[in-house]
């Protein structure tokens, strides 16, 4: 694989640049505003992050209960004053997406323009929708559409009181909301500024360097530092709980088939060999490791999706996609504005909990997923990767969601199981496993589920931790095999402490409650770097933009002298000489011979006329 992130040494000329620094079709090339530093371990980036997550987890560790009081208090004060705000952004962000798309700026190509893509179609969409949102496709897959549907306490404020069939509506459109296009918009603006930056300007694969436009020669100083940090602490504490919530998951299946008994020792025995796998994963590269794991995991989540589509009430899920297609997009701009004020207290509860958790979630893995994607995606144009990205992902996460909630939603309607706890509510551990047993072939499914989740766990891993370490290392796309093992090794690490907290604390999950609260909290400083990222990619296409029509407004004209310059040249000579003869002939100024005359003849006479016109006048 090429080294798509590596900057030119002092001296040269960015890649795909003549030596006169104007690109190949003549267009001038993008303006370097620094020479980034080698690719070497960032100090100041990888101790500092790692400082502040030990530092997090130590406290988790020893004072569970003192350190999430104080981190759920200032997370309920943030999320509660701003939700408002990731609301609007968020929105603004799949406008953004869909304007880019649409417009002249989809034509750029992110790489050089006779550049085709690094990676086939299907490689890629794998490896991007596994590293996007694989475990929680899985652990949310059948829990988010049942609880929203019948789980005491999460049904949302505006469906209470709807009939059944109003309210599954409601449910399945309200997940998509938080699935759709919205989580992959933010994925698209990190991910396109990197891709840009990286394939285009030949920038390092590093969050900074997406700011170029905004931040200019401070990129690489302190301020590029404390975005870097911003990305990897919040990508560290995000794929950790995800781990957490996924090894939950996992216990529970295994628990539900018979096979083992959950409990605390065995999801930390259970971190610590799946993160060994995950390390190795990482320590084989993108080209061998991700990319097989990620193409296993979607096919194997397509015959998970096509096995329970056949098994499951098949009529009733092919017209529900259908169904819920069209409530998604009759309802999109009102989903996508709602904040529910005229529900009091219970609705802004109710948005923070869910949509705006969502929202500030997706943040903290952007940088993650949007490094990775960035990463994948060379030679691909802006429109085919946001396409990509945002289009592709959001399909199959309907088609996802309406099998796996869908065949839940019909268990309860229509063949009378309940599958709520005895208070009410909706378990998110055990509702897939719940439905699946409901199924001919249940155990088995529910082991190609546990399969499924397993290897998204690995390919979250592994793929993150390469990530973290590119940061780390100036934007290195092939940083130390070492260093991916420690970051992949401290994900893991961090994951098991989460789950002995948890474990300490009774199965309260305060520590886990509490890292994830910090997620939540760097997604904030973060979500304003995006805005900066959205800016930063916008001048920039633009730029281009106005450069190739001005070099095809040039071409244009080139074109049309060549074609039709000479019969333009004598047309207008034919039309000069004509009027210019019909003028002599009028008044007079040639003889009987002038009106039939040559070019010269008129042209004698003309003098003449002006010749006698300076003659003085004699009586």
């Amino acid at each position: 694989m090429s080294a798509t992130g590596t900057s030119a040494p002092p001296g040269t000329t960015p890649e795909g640049s003549a030596p006169d620094g104007t690109a190949p079709d003549g267009a001038p090339a993008p303006e370097r505003t620094s020479t980034p530093r080698q690719h070497s371990l960032s100090k100041p980036v990888a101790f500092t992050s790692a400082g502040i997550v030990l530092v997090a987890v130590v406290l988790a560790l020893l004072a569970p209960a003192a350190f999430d009081g104080f981190i759920e208090v200032v997370n309920s004060a943030v999320v509660s004053s701003i939700g408002w705000y990731y609301v609007l952004l968020v929105t603004g962000f799949v406008l953004f997406a869909l304007v880019v798309a649409i417009s002249r700026l989809g034509s750029v190509r992110l790489g050089r323009d006779d550049e085709t893509p690094e990676y086939g179609l299907f490689s890629w969409f794998a490896m991007l929708f596994a590293a996007g949102m694989g475990i929680g496709l899985v652990f949310w897959g059948t829990a988010e559409p049942l609880s929203f549907f019948a789980g005491e306490g999460t049904i949302p404020p505006n469906a209470v009181g709807l009939g059944d069939e109003a309210r599954a509506q409601r449910a399945m459109g309200q997940t998509f909301l938080h699935w759709g296009l919205h989580a992959w918009a933010i994925y698209v603006i990190v991910g396109l500024a990197l891709a840009y930056s990286v394939h285009r300007k030949g920038r390092p694969i590093s969050i900074r360097w997406a700011l170029e436009p905004v931040l200019g020669k401070r990129t690489d100083t302190w301020i590029g530092d404390l975005v870097d940090i911003t990305a990897i602490v919040g990508t560290l504490f995000g794929i950790a709980t995800s781990l957490g919530f996924g090894v939950n998951q996992i216990a529970a299946g295994l628990a539900h088939l018979g096979i083992l008994e959950e409990s605390g020792t065995v999801k930390v025995v259970m971190v610590v060999v799946i993160t060994a796998l995950a390390t190795l994963s990482a320590a084989s590269g993108v080209d061998k490791g991700i990319k097989y794991l990620s193409n296993a995991n979607m096919a194997l989540a397509a015959l998970l999706l096509v096995l329970i589509l056949a098994l499951g009430p098949t009529l009733f899920l092919l017209r529900e996609t259908v169904a819920n297609i069209g409530y998604y997009i009759q309802n999109f701009v009102s989903l996508s504005f709602q904040t529910m004020p005229f529900f009091g207290t219970e609705g802004a509860d109710w948005i923070n909990a869910w949509t705006v958790n969502y929202w500030g979630w997706w943040i903290s893995w952007s940088p993650f997923v949007g490094v990775f994607i960035a990463r994948i995606s060379r030679g691909r144009t802006v429109r085919e990767f946001i396409i990509g990205v945002l289009l592709v992902p959001t399909l199959v996460t309907i088609l996802w969601f309406t099998v796996m909630g869908g065949t839940a939603i019909y268990q309860m309607l229509f063949q009378g199981v309940d599958l709520r706890q005895a208070d009410g509510s909706i378990d998110a551990n055990t509702a897939l496993f719940d439905t699946l047993q409901n199924l001919p072939l249940g155990a088995i499914l529910s082991g190609v589920a546990i399969l499924l989740v397993t290897i998204f766990f690995i390919t979250s891993a592994d793929s993150g931790a390469f990530v973290v370490d590119m940061i780390a290392h100036r934007g290195d796309t092939n940083p130390p095999r070492l260093t991916r093992i420690l970051w992949a090794s401290a994900s893991g690490l961090i994951a098991a402490v989460l789950i002995g907290v948890s474990s300490a604390a009774g199965g309260d999950s305060s520590g886990m409650a509490a890292l994830q609260a910090l997620a939540l909290l760097a997604a904030a400083p973060f979500s304003v770097v995006m805005v900066a990222m959205m800016v930063s990619v916008w001048r920039e296409l633009r730029g281009e933009v106005r450069v190739m029509e001005r070099l095809e407004l040039r071409l244009r004209q080139r074109e049309f002298v060549e074609e039709y310059g000479d019969a333009f040249t004598e047309q207008v000579a034919d039309e000069v000489t004509e009027r210019v003869t019909s003028t002599l002939a009028a008044d007079g100024a040639v003889g009987t011979a002038g009106t039939a005359g040559t070019v010269g003849t008129t042209g004698t006479g003309l003098r003449g006329r002006r010749s006698h016109r300076r003659a003085p006048r004699v009586d």
